[in-house]
């Protein structure tokens, strides 16, 4: 939103709470003001009681019509563009100065009445003043509400100065206007350091939120290089070596050759398979169309199915509810462990177990070769390291047991 925009947003509320204002104080002068004077005796001779009302509709007369003005110009983007960075002060100007002059110049000669004198007079104007202090300490620095403050004053006593009218108590004008501007001083000093707390917090989070979002941004990459290396970089790798030797095979024994590149080729094609699937997975439609439990059980039938191993599940069934980003790191874990054994393992039976008992568990583990954990672990072989990154993102831990001919254990506590 530009600041015009929400200027006039602001400026258009303020209107519509000037004319409900209005709107309040017909009803109070319906109520309190006319059956008074109505029952005040005439003077004979003296003007009909419509002459007498003549100041009071002048005064709401002015007051609405100069609120309506107001209001429509809040909704009127030429005049805005036109006035541009000035548009918010001059309505600030309008909103601040049409009740002095209205109530200086035009209430002071209300028949007498409970407000036609100096208390009625600061209680029709002081709303709307109340308003425009608002407006003030909204947009600009404590320092601006202060002039404002002081400004007001100086224009209704001038005003008062310079249009006597009888039985007009200076002094009693001049000390509800000293009360007014130190209310107003005070008043507008809170408005004003709120303002400011609020506009601090809203940096805050925009940078907060900012940073969020690059650290989402971080995470997801590191998450999509760990799927890329448990993918591509192998294929590649092995691929790479294969062409290698192919090429130094190449004129001392063609058939050997042949047999290299062969090879190459069903590496290749592997290769495309298995990052289809990481793509796929990547996606994780499973655990939205199945839940978590049966996705794991997806993965781990798909795998025994593909490379002929004996397979024994032990799922908690139903499974507490789990927040997606534990799902989703309980699933990868257990592709990633799936992928490792069948890759590296040789292993002829696996079993994955997942139980919760106040915390979630996942256990996978194979009768494989096995692995020596102090040569092998700190290369990031198997995608161990990656598993331990997901992990610790969700807030839970990985443990990896594992020795030459036993076969390998990974337990993920989250």
């Amino acid at each position: 939103m530009r600041a015009t925009e929400e200027s006039a947003r602001v400026l258009r509320t303020a209107a519509w709470i000037w004319l409900g204002f209005l709107l309040s104080i017909i009803v109070m002068d319906f109520i309190l003001y006319m059956p008074q004077l109505q029952a005040q005796p005439l003077p004979d001779p003296g003007p009909p009681l419509r002459i007498r009302l003549f100041p009071v509709y002048l005064f709401y007369s002015f007051n609405g019509l100069t609120a309506l003005l107001f209001l429509a110009t809040t909704y009127w983007d030429w005049i805005q563009e036109q006035l541009d960075e000035i548009f918010y002060p001059v309505m600030l100007v309008v909103i601040a100065a049409t009740p002095i002059f209205i109530s200086a110049l035009i209430v002071p000669r209300f028949p007498p009445g409970p407000l036609a004198n100096a208390e009625g007079m600061a209680l029709r104007q002081l709303p709307v003043l109340f308003i425009a202090l608002t407006l003030v300490a909204w947009k600009y620095q404590f320092a601006h509400v202060v002039v404002f403050s002081l400004s007001v004053t100086v224009l209704e006593l001038g005003l008062i100065a310079v249009n006597p009218f009888e039985n007009r108590n200076i002094s009693v004008y001049l000390f509800l206007a000293i009360i007014r501007t130190i209310s107003f001083i005070a008043v507008g000093y809170v408005i004003s350091a709120l303002v400011t707390r609020l506009r601090e917090a809203n940096a805050n989070l925009a940078h907060y939120a900012s940073t969020l979002e690059q650290l989402t941004v971080s995470r997801e990459r590191n998450r999509l290089a760990r799927e890329l290396h448990d993918t591509l970089a192998h294929s590649l790798t092995a691929i790479s070596v294969s062409l290698e030797t192919a090429k130094a095979y190449f004129d001392i024994d063609p058939k050997e050759s042949r047999a290299l590149i062969d090879r190459s080729l069903e590496a290749t094609r592997k290769g495309v398979d298995e990052t289809r699937r990481a793509l796929k997975a990547l996606r994780s439609s499973d655990l939205a169309d199945m839940g978590l439990r049966l996705a794991v059980q997806k993965a781990a039938e798909s795998a025994a199915s593909r490379f002929n191993l004996e397979l024994e599940l032990t799922l908690q069934d139903p499974m507490p509810s789990l927040s997606p980003d534990v799902e989703q790191t309980i699933l990868r874990v257990t592709q990633e462990a799936i992928e490792n054994l069948t890759k590296h393992s040789r292993a002829k039976k696996f079993g994955i177990q997942l139980f919760s008992n106040g915390r979630t568990t996942l256990i996978v583990e194979d009768n494989g070769v096995g692995f020596d954990m102090k040569s092998r672990e700190s290369s990031g072989h198997f995608g161990l390291v990656g598993m331990r990154e997901r992990a610790e993102l969700a807030g839970g831990t990985l443990k990896v047991e594992s020795d030459k001919g036993k076969g390998t254990r990974v337990v993920l506590t989250i």
